[in-house]
């Protein structure tokens, strides 16, 4: 889709209509909507992953896979107005999706739509389990303080997913993007306070102990091809924690101009990914360095921490707060892409109109059509079944990280990179990132054999 000419807006069908002639953003909001987006249920697995590669290989991986998250972002923030070389027209794109579509072609455009498709729907079900473990943990946080720690504190975790659906079904009615810059910057308030919280409480334990637990080879197993599937499940873990190509875009196509959108982008970028490191690096560090060999899979449910529970309770309620907003920020990604596809398709749909008087006063801009009311709530009521289907955080994770590593964080971003600046096959340049692509390709076809034994073995086993 063309781009450029914003000022019709208020022509447009209601599904497509994004205000963008009154773009506000800036460096700070766009910050928000990276931390709200990124920051989320990874940071709570990154204590087990480091405890899976020791304290040499675990830190490490986690500063080359953000640096290769960055790259990406620099990559990808150059491509968000393409001039067609072949005809001279400028397309602005909005999306991941669509800056696949418009340089590299129909073909990859629609592989491309199926990964982006799946990488926002895990990570819905991802938010859901997550966001149920912890509510629940705030019950067994409490049944343990009553009762003792030896107490049979345990629950089930479908009531909190149910839960949680309810309120993404009322939130997920929100417009658009454009629309949840409140949501973000309070979730990033919150994914900052629980990481604290975490590492708080692990420094914590450290000084009481007197020691710092863990190992360079980190836990042993008793079988080596155990250690190498948890080695990998610890990889795909940390590769979901930084994943945030897909919203590149969208971000930057809320900041307002001057300065250049992509200059602004660039920027907040690596502060984002600068402060996102040293979160992980701290929370995962202070986690293993407490619990050793018996680091829990989720660092503030896994109940390595029993005390002050009251802390316990308000770190979890953060993460809950935190991943209704992070919820909203990848699904309203989703939404854009189905509804605009849909009215651009099918403009005289009675589907796409506005349900008449429904209409909020106080929100001249909020609209209620039957495809945004059936749609997005079909949608939250599929993340949550599928939540129910498969309710295991760590192989979840490593699977949802995995799998999408790779094509999205990596391939699709060199090769519009090649396009967009023509680089010459077999120059410098080239040959470095394409070795740096067959690289991380090997890691992510490693990581996704080991989520998927994990996953079975878990499911099945």
């Amino acid at each position: 889709m063309a781009g450029g000419n914003y000022d019709d807006d208020e022509e447009l069908p209601p599904l497509l209509q994004t205000s963008r002639s009154h773009l506000t953003g800036t460096v700070w909001t766009a910050l928000a909507h990276f931390i709200a987006g990124v920051v989320g249920s990874g940071v709570l697995s990154l204590a087990w992953s480091i405890a899976q590669l020791g304290w040499i290989a675990g830190p490490l991986c986690v500063v080359i896979i953000a640096f290769f998250a960055l790259v990406s972002a620099f990559l990808i923030s150059n491509i968000q107005i393409y001039t067609n070389p072949s005809n001279g027209t400028s397309t602005t794109n909005l999306s991941f999706l669509q800056a696949v579509h418009t340089i590299l072609g129909y073909k990859n455009g629609l592989v491309c739509g199926c990964l982006v498709y799946f990488s926002l729907f895990k990570t819905g079900v991802v938010y859901v389990i997550t966001s149920a473990i912890c509510m629940r943990a705030i019950r067994q946080s409490n049944c343990y303080h009553r009762e003792g720690h030896d107490a049979a504190c345990e629950f089930e975790n479908k009531y909190y997913m149910l839960m949680f659906g309810i309120v993404q079904i009322i939130a997920s009615q929100i417009p658009n993007i454009f629309h949840t810059k409140w949501l973000s910057i309070i979730a990033a308030i919150m994914s900052f306070t629980y990481s604290l919280i975490g590492i708080g409480l692990g420094l914590a334990q450290v000084i009481e102990q007197g020691e710092i637990k863990g190992s360079i080879n980190g836990i042993s197993t008793s079988n080596p091809t155990q250690k190498v599937w948890l080695v990998a499940q610890a990889i795909g873990d940390i590769a979901f924690s930084v994943s945030f190509s897909l919203i590149i875009l969208e971000i930057q196509n809320t900041l307002k101009s001057p300065p250049s959108q992509k200059v602004t982008m660039k920027k907040t970028s690596t502060v984002a990914v600068f402060i996102i490191t040293f979160f992980y690096l701290c929370c995962g560090a202070s986690g293993y360095a407490a619990f050793g060999d018996l680091t829990p899979g989720n660092l503030l449910t896994g109940f390595g921490f029993y005390e002050p529970y009251w802390l316990v309770d308000f770190g979890n309620a953060c993460i809950v707060l935190h991943l209704v907003g992070g919820y909203q920020i990848y699904s309203q990604t989703l939404f854009a892409l189905v509804e605009r596809w849909y009215t651009e398709q099918y403009p005289e749909s009675i589907l796409t109109g506005d349900i008449q008087n429904l209409k909020v006063s106080l929100w001249p801009e909020f609209r209620l059509n039957p495809l945004r009311l059936c749609f997005r709530t079909s949608y939250v009521v599929l993340t949550v079944g599928v939540g129910m289907l498969f309710p295991y955080f760590n192989e979840v994770l490593a699977f949802a990280g995995s799998i999408i590593f790779w094509p999205l964080t990596i391939y699709f971003p060199v090769e519009m990179y090649f396009v967009h600046k023509k680089v010459v096959p077999w120059t410098s340049k080239w040959i470095v990132l394409r070795l740096y692509s067959c690289f991380c390709l090997f890691v992510t076809f490693f990581t996704l054999v080991g989520s998927l034994q994990g996953l079975v073995a878990k499911r099945f086993g």
